[in-house]
């Protein structure tokens, strides 16, 4: 081989150790904002915020939300509940809370406030618990049980009932809030060029869900905070003020609709971080 072979191969070399260094950088930037959320104080690094939306919503309802806690430092997990069943949701947030290191603050609305109740259960990681305008059932209790208890929701007259075939086979029953009549029953405090996306793009729930009762709750052992939606359409105010009580939550209450999330999003990240706070 002559001594120009030689060069050429050498800068040859030289540029496959370059390109695979800058692909390698690539790909440290591109794992790198998750990593980069794990903000860290004196007090050492943030705890990851869970939230789980509850039926007739999908993730996207957090993201007012989510821009606010990441603004202010602090790992965020928007979970896509499945809405199935109780049991079957509440397993599938406890394999996504087994995966994430660190102290997590869980968040859940509407019915996700039962889903998280269930998975938190025995999870030493979940320092706090966070409902906002959502069930804390007590072993046994549905949310047809809860919502029923006092008088306020008009849900049951705004649902449509769609047959649906279940995995198993079986059949099932998905429930959706009727499109014209969905912003004032979910979120009547929200733009209505907003409503009529969220009323399009709605996630349904089984009935079955609905009516599951709920496991040993983790509010019984983990400190717990509620923010009540007092102009509530699905879940009464009294309702979530008995179970508030029940749980000896710290309590907030928001003059807002069942769409919390969406229509106050800076109320429900304050009452997040101050659950946050807490977390040693």
């Amino acid at each position: 081989m002559n001594r120009t072979s030689g060069t050429n191969l050498t800068r040859t070399a030289l540029t496959v150790l370059a390109g695979a260094a800058v692909t390698a950088g690539l790909l440290v930037t591109t794992v790198g904002p998750a990593s980069a959320d794990k903000d860290t104080t004196a007090k050492g690094p943030k705890p990851t915020v869970v939230l789980v939306h509850g039926a007739f919503a999908d993730s996207t309802s957090w993201n007012d939300v989510i821009a606010r806690l990441r603004h202010d430092g602090y790992p965020v997990v928007a979970v896509a509940n499945p809405l199935r069943s109780l049991s079957g949701d509440s397993a599938y947030l406890k394999d996504v809370l087994d995966n994430i290191d660190g102290p997590v603050v869980l968040a859940g609305h509407s019915y996700g406030g039962s889903v998280i109740s269930n998975a938190a259960t025995g999870n030493k990681n979940v320092k706090a618990l966070v409902y906002l305008a959502a069930f804390l059932p007590e072993k046994g209790e549905s949310a047809v049980d809860l919502s029923g208890r006092f008088p306020g929701s008009t849900l049951g007259e705004a649902l449509r009932s769609v047959p649906v075939t279940n995995a198993d086979g079986t059949q099932g029953t998905d429930l959706y809030i009727q499109n014209d009549k969905f912003r004032h029953q979910f979120a009547a405090d929200v733009p209505r060029n907003k409503t009529d996306l969220m009323a399009v793009t709605q996630r349904p729930v089984t009935n079955a869900a609905l009516a599951e009762g709920a496991a040993e709750p983790a509010w019984k052992t983990i400190p717990s905070w509620v923010l009540v939606a007092t102009q509530d359409l699905n879940i009464p105010p009294a309702a979530q003020e008995f179970m508030a009580k029940r749980a000896g939550a710290h309590t907030t209450e928001v003059r807002s609709s069942h769409a919390v999330s969406v229509s106050r999003p800076g109320k429900v990240t304050d009452v997040i971080e101050d659950a946050a706070r807490s977390v040693r």
